[in-house]
C-alpha cells in the first residue's frame, strides 16, 4: 500500500513559534525555557482513514513517515455495567488492551502500544541507530514487541524490580536488549541510565513526552472516543506517571475543538496518582507549577510501596510549558490520589461489571471517576471518557508467556565510558 505522510509543522507551546521538524526534533532549538513542542497538522479536520486498519487509520494526525506491521487501535464502547454501578448515563470506556469480545487486540495489553507504533513509524525505514527507551514497565513491553516485530534494534532501560512486566506471548528477536538498573532503584534511575547511553551517537533517545509521535499516538484514545461518541467528551479520566497521556488527550481535544464539528466544549482533564507516590498531585494541590521536593531515596521507597508501579516518575512532564500543570489549568480539570486498597477494589469491580481484568493504573482511573462523581466535579448526565489504559492480561496469556530477563544490570552511577562499552558489547 502506498502511504503519503501527513504534512505538519511544530509549535513551541510556550512561545508559539512555528518551525519545521528536522526529522527527530524533540524541542525548540531556539527556546530558552523548557517547553513541549506540538505538531500542527496541515489537515485541520479529523478524518479517519477507511483504507487503513489498526492505529494508522488515524494517520492524518500522526507525525509518521511510514506504516509498520501489526498495529491495533484503542476501542471505545458505551458502558453498561460500570455505568449502572456508578449511576452514569453517558459513560464511554476507551479500552487499550486485549479484550477480543469488544475488538480490542493489543497483545501487550497496554495503551503504550499506541505510542510505540507511532514513534517507530516516525523513524526512517533504514535508520541505523539503536533506539533507547526508558520505562517503568508497560512502555518497555510495548516497544519490545513492536520493535521485535518490525526489525528495529532496541535497548530498554528499566528498574530491575519491575522486570516482571516484561512478559511476552512469543520470544523477542535477539536485537531487543534489556539493561536494568539494580534492585532498589526506580524509574528515574532507568531514565538516567538511558540518557547516559544516548551520549554515544550509536544510540537514539526515544524522547519520552518530548516526542510528538509518542503523544499523538497516545492521543488516538481521544480520537477513538470521539469517533464512537460523535462529540468531544465533557470529562476525561486517566492515571498518570509522567502525565504524557493526559497531555496527549488534551492536545487532541484542542485539535477537535478547532475542527468545529464535534462540539465547542473544553474537555476537563482528571488525572490520578497512587499514594504515596503523589508528586504531581501534591504539587497541583499546593497550587504550584514547580514540583514539590521529593528526594531520590523517598522516591525509591514510595515506588516500592505503590501497586501501580508504572505511575512512579519523579521527574514527570508537569512544570514545563504545555505540561500537565498547564493542561489542568486550561481544561478546568483536577487531580486525585488513590490507595492500593482502592485500586484492588476497582480492579475487582471492573472485572465483575465489565467482564475483563484491568491493570492497577487503569483501576486508579476508575477510582478517580468515583471520587469526582461523589465530589460533584462531574454530573451523572455528562459525557465521560474513561481511559482504561491497560487490561486483558488473563486473556492474552491463556496460552502462556515468556519473561525477558535483563541482558545486563548496570548502575547509572558507573562511569559513562563503562556503561557505553558494556552495552555496545551486546550488539557487537
Amino acid at each position: 500500500m502506498g502511504f503519503t505522510p501527513t504534512k505538519y509543522q511544530l509549535v513551541n507551546t510556550g512561545t508559539g513559534r512555528l518551525f519545521e521538524d528536522t526529522g527527530w526534533t524533540l524541542a525548540d532549538p531556539e527556546s530558552s525555557e523548557p517547553a513541549l513542542v506540538r505538531a500542527v497538522y496541515e489537515n485541520k479536520q479529523f478524518i479517519p482513514r477507511e483504507d487503513i486498519k489498526g492505529l494508522y487509520r488515524y494517520s492524518n494526525w500522526l507525525p509518521i513517515r511510514r506504516l509498520i506491521k501489526h498495529s491495533h487501535a484503542p476501542v471505545t464502547y458505551k458502558s453498561k455495567g460500570l455505568a449502572q454501578f456508578l449511576g452514569l448515563e453517558n459513560l464511554y470506556i476507551t479500552f487499550s488492551g486485549y479484550f477480543p469480545k469488544i475488538g480490542a487486540k493489543m497483545e501487550t495489553c497496554s495503551f503504550k502500544e499506541t505510542e510505540a507504533y507511532a514513534v517507530c513509524a516516525r523513524l526512517p525505514k533504514n535508520d541505523k541507530h539503536i533506539l533507547v527507551v526508558q520505562s517503568a514497565g508497560n512502555t518497555a513491553r510495548a516497544f519490545a514487541k513492536v520493535c521485535s516485530d518490525n526489525n528495529i534494534p532496541l535497548v530498554i532501560c528499566i528498574p530491575e524490580d519491575n522486570i516482571n512486566d516484561l512478559w511476552f506471548r512469543k520470544r523477542l528477536k535477539p536485537f531487543i536488549k534489556v539493561v536494568a538498573t539494580p534492585h532498589g532503584t526506580d524509574y528515574f534511575d532507568a531514565i538516567t541510565l538511558g540518557n547516559i547511553l544516548c551520549k554515544d551517537p550509536r544510540y537514539l533517545a526515544e524522547g519520552g513526552a518530548k516526542n510528538i509521535a509518542r503523544r499523538d499516538g497516545m492521543g488516538t484514545t481521544v480520537l477513538s472516543a470521539v469517533e464512537a461518541i460523535g462529540r468531544i467528551p465533557d470529562a476525561y479520566f486517566q492515571a498518570v506517571g509522567s502525565g504524557t497521556g493526559a497531555i496527549a488527550a488534551w492536545e487532541n481535544s484542542k485539535r477537535l475543538l478547532a475542527d468545529g464539528r464535534f462540539g465547542n466544549n473544553k474537555m476537563k482533564i482528571f488525572a490520578v496518582q497512587n499514594t504515596p507516590f503523589t508528586i504531581m498531585y501534591d504539587s497541583w494541590k499546593a497550587g504550584s507549577r514547580e514540583l514539590v521536593p521529593l528526594s531520590a531515596d523517598q522516591s525509591r521507597r514510595n515506588s516500592e510501596i505503590i501497586l501501580a508501579k508504572v505511575l512512579s516518575n519523579r521527574k514527570p512532564s508537569y512544570s514545563m510549558a504545555g505540561g500537565l500543570y498547564d493542561v489542568l489549568k486550561e481544561s478546568g480539570g483536577d487531580m486525585f490520589k488513590v490507595t492500593n486498597d482502592e485500586i484492588v477494589y476497582w480492579m475487582l469491580q471492573f472485572f465483575n461489571v465489565e467482564g475483563c481484568d484491568i491493570f492497577p493504573a487503569a483501576a486508579s482511573a476508575v477510582a478517580s471517576l468515583k471520587k469526582a462523581l461523589d465530589g460533584g466535579q462531574i454530573t451523572n448526565d455528562e459525557v465521560i471518557m474513561l481511559n482504561i489504559s491497560g487490561g486483558g492480561m488473563l486473556n492474552a496469556t491463556k496460552k502462556g508467556f515468556e519473561l525477558k530477563k535483563p541482558d545486563l544490570v548496570l548502575s547509572p552511577d558507573l562511569p559513562l565510558e563503562e556503561i557505553i562499552s558494556k552495552v555496545n558489547k551486546l550488539f557487537d
